[in-house]
């Protein structure tokens, strides 16, 4: 089995304090042969992320990565954007000249909140609903090549507010499924909810076997690591859940350009 990670963040990420060598370290001594890192960032002045990310020192840090680990671990340059649909002019500035193999695409605020802040700010409000319409916005019309964490309001909100009912969502979750498929958008098993209390993938396995059956196949695997202890943590698990609904293939990406890695 070839062993991905692709979705990592480092101190240039604002909620990291990981170095991107130790990192890599990390991932060759557990037998990764590939990772992406996927920092955070946005162009929007009110998001937590904003204003964190030197492109220049982050994409020096990937080079050195690269030059010590050659012909040992793949490293991939990547970026996990904040609500990419909105402030499209700005992003499509500030990004134009990096040379990306991968985008990710997230929502973590809603009007101005974050996801957490928005659940206690509005305990009326049915906040998955106003979450997966986020992400509606987001698949219609944002640059990415994979989206984030599908459902990632339940890390939030499952301890509160529990985890959605799949079958009340399913409609909207189809039309998002749809649209991604549409327009060439693929999905992330997002491997970070087994290590807390929620203790399942984001996306659930009944996202997963919906993406399948409607035609699906850009399927991604990453840990959502913050610290070098988190690196690969969840890929049998990711690709045991992957078969289960259905795939036979992961992929990586270069230069934008999916790769198919079969299972």
């Amino acid at each position: 089995m070839y062993y991905i990670d692709y979705h990592h963040h480092s101190n240039h990420s604002f909620d990291s304090k990981a170095v991107m060598m130790e990192i890599c370290q990390e991932a060759l001594n557990k037998g990764i042969k590939e990772i992406c890192f996927t920092e955070h960032f946005s162009v929007n002045p009110e998001a937590p992320t904003y204003g964190h990310m030197i492109w220049k020192e982050y994409l020096s840090d990937i080079q050195k990565c690269q030059t010590t680990y050659e012909n040992q671990l793949v490293i991939k340059v990547g970026v996990e954007l904040c609500e990419p649909h909105l402030m499209r002019e700005q992003y499509k500035a500030a990004l134009s000249s990096i040379p990306f193999d991968y985008i990710l695409g997230s929502v973590h605020n809603l009007s101005g909140f974050t996801l957490r802040k928005y659940m206690h700010a509005h305990p009326e409000r049915d906040i998955y609903l106003d979450y997966f319409k986020e992400m509606h916005a987001l698949v219609s019309y944002a640059d990415i090549d994979v989206l984030a964490h599908f459902d990632l309001m339940k890390r939030y909100a499952h301890t509160t507010r529990g985890i959605y009912h799949f079958p009340d969502y399913q409609d909207i979750i189809t039309s998002i499924l749809q649209i991604a498929i549409n327009r060439g958008i693929g999905l992330e098993i997002n491997t970070s909810g087994w290590r807390t209390s929620l203790n399942e993938s984001l996306p659930s396995i009944e996202v997963l076997k919906l993406y399948r059956e409607l035609g699906g196949e850009l399927l991604t695997i990453g840990s959502d690591s913050h610290k070098k202890e988190d690196v690969g943590v969840g890929f049998t698990q990711a690709i045991n859940i992957a078969k289960e609904a259905g795939f036979n293939a992961y992929y990586t990406f270069e230069k934008r350009k999916p790769i198919r890695i079969p299972m």
